[in-house]
């Protein structure tokens, strides 16, 4: 035993003899770094353009509608058009009135509802398309695996997500900031995981603060009736934002 601390202690001697050591450390590490751009990146991401995880009736009925938007001609002039599709990034936050004054950990994490799902084709795919003219938009929709509600079928409460969010996002698109008063759904049949189905919004009436619109959710070819609702939305002041 004697012998043992003996050695243990000429040991911490020579180690207190050796010369000091210099770690040079960079901030933030190569790790950290990469995150924070992958983050950086997914915040800036148009979710609303094509990925692997499309079908073919997605991709087509996407180059239907992208086919009727404004496109360049000749001169670098710009053609207009009656539909316009609305980029989808998965946060909101930064954007809105208010968002400075939340804290950066709140701010940082925040994600949008239905683009937090971020594996391609396991939730929310969707794409907008807007009308102004004839106060129209369309949703071009594919349920992932991750919505299932009913054996093989998606969740009521994902199809009402995105009736909301397609009524909602034409709401705003129309009028400028808005918030759900209302919405009344009816369930017709059920939608099959990984199908494509068109979500379709069209302005009923505008009265005041108060929008109505219609939605319907349909086959591709419109045959099919899946679902059908009524939504109610009322105009607001950005700055309410931040009385809540």
């Amino acid at each position: 035993m004697a012998r043992s601390l003996t050695r243990l202690f000429r040991g911490c001697q020579s180690l207190a003899s050796l010369p000091p050591m210099r770690v040079q450390l960079s901030y933030p590490p190569a790790s950290v770094s990469l995150r924070i751009t992958s983050i950086r990146t997914m915040a800036s991401q148009d979710f609303s353009l094509p990925n692997p995880s499309w079908g073919p009736d997605m991709l087509r009925l996407y180059e239907h509608y992208k086919s009727q938007c404004e496109v360049e001609v000749e001169g670098g002039e710009k053609q207009g058009a009656l539909w316009q599709r609305l980029p989808s990034y998965n946060r909101s936050i930064k954007y809105a009135t208010g968002g400075a004054f939340l804290s950066r950990t709140i701010q940082s994490k925040a994600r949008l509802f239905t683009r937090n799902i971020t594996e391609p084709g396991a939730g929310f795919e969707y794409v907008l398309f807007a009308n102004k003219k004839e106060q129209k938009c369309v949703c071009i929709f594919q349920p992932g695996h991750l919505l299932e509600g009913p054996p093989g079928h998606v969740h009521g409460g994902a199809i009402a997500t995105m009736i909301d969010t397609v009524t909602g996002s034409h709401a705003v698109f129309l009028y400028g900031a808005i918030m759900t008063a209302n919405l009344n759904i009816n369930y017709r049949s059920p939608i099959s995981l990984g199908s494509t189905v068109l979500v379709e919004s069209t302005v009923d009436k505008m009265e005041g603060r108060k929008t109505l619109l219609s939605c319907k959710v349909t086959s591709t070819d419109g045959s099919k009736l899946y679902t059908e609702a009524t939504a109610l939305f009322l105009s607001i002041s950005e700055s309410r934002f931040l009385e809540w």
